[in-house]
């Protein structure tokens, strides 16, 4: 959808109308990257302390123990570059690699609040922000395409923590970059900490031959703790209902009543995005307060799907809030896709894309 076209019934010139991310090709410069790996704004007040554990899961109570003990023990990391401290307090040699894991890792089912976990490490670590990363899997795998391994490797071992939410292992030529890029930074002294649905050995299943990869496996495995984070399961629970689509009508008119709305074809949008980076997805949002959509129909294919999923995840990170017409989002994969080895990320798109479109039933009128 132009944003050029007039909404229904609309008097407003036709400049004044909504954005077109289909018009958005941005160019984001490495260290806009770089610096932009903190906490999502979603995040940005979570501390420990407002973690609620479950009183009938205590391996939630546990985790919190663990990570405030993690943190606490990163006080002195890479404060001068030598003579660090382990990351449960353990003293270790200047020039001598530590013994055991050098991070934690956090397993466990959609809604247990591992997210919250790892962005409070991130707020409880005493260490300069610029000095700590945080970042989705797929934002560190999009940091080394715009750097370069070696660039990345230099720009990360001077920090004294590397957070990576929603690890997950694709394709083999990914297994292989994070493996070398991990083993790399925890040479040069960096603590680890990362969630997933996922337990590290068990990483890359159903995605491609993993006992071909095993060894890179087994040896990014060897760099966690895993702590098991117990809670209800989406996967018991389902997949959440989805609020009923509008009219095309509503949406536009919507759009163009809405400050700082950007408003698109769902299918113009899905081809768009096969030409803009995954990694400048975010950069894509910048400055959208709604996004409008008409047409929502199935994905026609799995590259297609595993790019909405980046940018769901970009679009919940800053809550801007999705209408859209069409199909409801819950429609948005085939059966054999959520049935496949990149079903995680597809519900969890369907997840946040549902809790963006509840978000959005307040502009309507408005």
């Amino acid at each position: 959808m132009s944003s050029s076209t007039a909404a229904p019934g609309s008097s407003r010139l036709p400049d004044a109308g909504p954005i077109s991310l289909c018009a958005r090709e941005p160019h984001v410069p490495a260290d806009r990257l770089v610096a932009e790996m903190v906490p999502p704004p979603r995040f940005d007040s979570v501390r420990f302390a407002t973690y609620i554990p479950d009183p009938n899961q205590p391996s939630q109570t546990e985790a919190v123990g663990v990570l405030e003990g993690f943190a606490a023990g990163l006080g002195g990391a890479h404060a001068s570059g030598a003579g660090r401290r382990g990351l449960f307090g353990f003293g270790r040699a200047k020039a001598k690699a530590p013994a055991g894991p050098r991070g934690v890792y956090l397993d466990g089912g959609y809604g247990v609040g591992k997210t919250h976990l790892l962005a409070s490490l991130w707020h409880a670590t005493p260490a300069d922000p610029s000095r700590k990363a945080f970042g989705t899997f797929v934002e560190l795998t999009n940091l080394v395409g715009a750097l370069g391994f070696q660039q990345t490797v230099r720009t990360l071992s001077g920090h004294s923590l590397l957070c990576i939410d929603e690890f997950e292992l694709d394709d083999p030529g990914d297994t292989v970059l994070v493996s070398t890029l991990l083993g790399k930074l925890v040479e040069a002294g960096v603590a680890l900490a990362a969630t997933s649905n996922t337990l590290p050995g068990k990483l890359g299943e159903g995605r491609f031959a993993a006992a071909d990869f095993l060894r890179e496996i087994q040896g990014l495995s060897a760099h966690f703790r895993a702590l098991r984070i117990d809670g209800e399961d989406y996967r018991h629970r389902g997949l959440p209902e989805a609020p009923a689509p509008f009219s095309d009508e509503e949406v536009m008119k919507t759009a163009y009543a809405t400050e700082g709305a950007s408003l698109d074809d769902f299918p113009q949008l899905l081809e768009h995005l096969a030409r803009v980076h995954p990694s400048r997805y975010g950069a894509l949002t910048d400055g959208l307060r709604a996004v409008c959509l008409t047409g929502v129909q199935p994905v026609p294919d799995q590259s297609t799907a595993l790019r909405l999923v980046v940018l769901a995840d970009r679009l919940y990170d800053r809550e801007v809030p999705v209408l859209a017409s069409g199909l409801p989002f819950d429609k948005l994969f085939s059966e054999e896709m959520l049935k496949g080895g990149y079903r995680k990320k597809y519900f969890r798109a369907i997840s946040r894309l549902t809790a963006l479109a509840r978000d959005a039933k307040g502009l309507i009128g408005a």
